[in-house]
């Protein structure tokens, strides 16, 4: 079983305070509570550490069981350092506002190359109970566990290789994480599909696998997909993979059979323009007998490999939208069955 170490190594506090009046007869209001920053860390069976970060908002001071959002950073990237996930997805002051503790996992030391990725694309790290899996389900766990959190609002998201590991973590823990966001991602057993020859293995195939993989947790997992059309990195034919990749692990996990209950065709499409903005097209997919969105697809016009800001950091595209505000709008909805 993987050993779990957890230490509060800091606090990086924004002390803010209302208005304090101090006078004669005059009694001082109550300070607002703070937004805290705790760091962590997490030994994997190997005797890897993997370092994170949990941001808690001011209304956790409320005692009130809070959602948890695992936010997974991509290559040539950290997870709160220098040039990191918290910087880039400006998910820290979204956070604050809606009420939501954000979690930053960071990859350990020289496993994710030199450009320090997520390393999804292999088949050991595609499993429940294993390789990275195991370790951000494990980092989820205790985070929940110190910080009493609500364990039917867990969500994760990431970015490029850290979108790979998001879809997996949809993949191999259905029953711990609510919904997914992948920005710039690409389906589960990705490594199966020749880039040369794509069609070959279609993502239908690596849905069955996917499904399979879910065993006896499957169900329909809500996901948001997000793209740039102008991604060289990530070709935009992944998304669009992806889309009926999950759209038929949804249709599997609803009653074992690609029936149609779920299917890849949209059910509702806007079109959103704003002036000093990238166009993007939102595409939403419902199940055949109705009831909420399970898949929420936004395709961001001109946009290269980046994710849409604000926010700061080499892979940030300031001409938005606001992904972290779309997505959340996604994600504060869905919760466990």
């Amino acid at each position: 079983m993987t050993r779990r170490n957890s230490r509060r190594a800091g606090l990086i506090a924004l002390v803010t305070s209302v208005g304090l009046v101090l006078g004669f007869g005059t009694a001082a209001p109550a300070q607002a509570a703070a937004a805290e920053d705790h760091n962590a860390w997490y030994t994997e069976d190997d005797g890897s550490v993997l370092t994170y970060q949990v941001h808690l908002p001011p209304a956790y001071s409320s005692g009130k069981p809070l959602p948890v959002v695992v936010a997974l950073h991509g290559c040539a990237m950290t997870g709160f350092g220098l040039n990191s996930m918290k910087d880039l997805t400006n998910l820290n002051p979204l956070a604050d506002e809606q009420g939501f503790i954000v979690v930053y996992p960071d990859q350990a030391l020289l496993k994710g190359g030199l450009l320090h990725c997520w390393n999804g694309q292999y088949p050991e790290q595609q499993h429940r109970g294993h390789g990275e899996p195991a370790a951000i389900a494990g980092i989820t766990e205790n985070v929940l566990t110190a910080y009493h959190g609500d364990r039917s609002r867990v969500h994760v998201l990431g970015a490029s290789s850290g979108a790979g590991l998001a879809v997996i973590m949809g993949v191999t823990y259905p029953d711990v994480y609510a919904s997914v966001l992948s920005m710039a991602g690409a389906e589960y057993a990705i490594d199966e599909v020749d880039p040369n020859n794509p069609n070959e293995i279609g993502p239908v195939d690596t849905a069955k696998r996917a499904w399979a993989q879910m065993g006896r947790h499957a169900r329909p997992v809500p996901v948001m997909i997000a793209q740039g059309t102008a991604d060289t990195t990530v070709p935009p034919f992944l998304a669009d993979r992806l889309v009926t990749h999950w759209a038929a692990i949804d249709d599997l996990a609803m009653n074992g059979c690609l029936d149609g209950q779920m299917d890849d065709k949209p059910d509702h499409t806007v079109t959103v323009t704003k002036p000093g903005q990238h166009t993007y097209i939102e595409r939403t997919y419902v199940p055949r007998d109705g009831g909420p969105a399970l898949i929420d697809y936004v395709v961001v016009d001109g946009m290269k490999h980046a994710w849409p800001g604000p926010g700061k950091g080499t892979f940030v595209d300031n001409s938005g939208p606001d992904l972290a505000r779309l997505w959340w709008s996604f994600a504060s909805r869905q919760h466990l069955p």
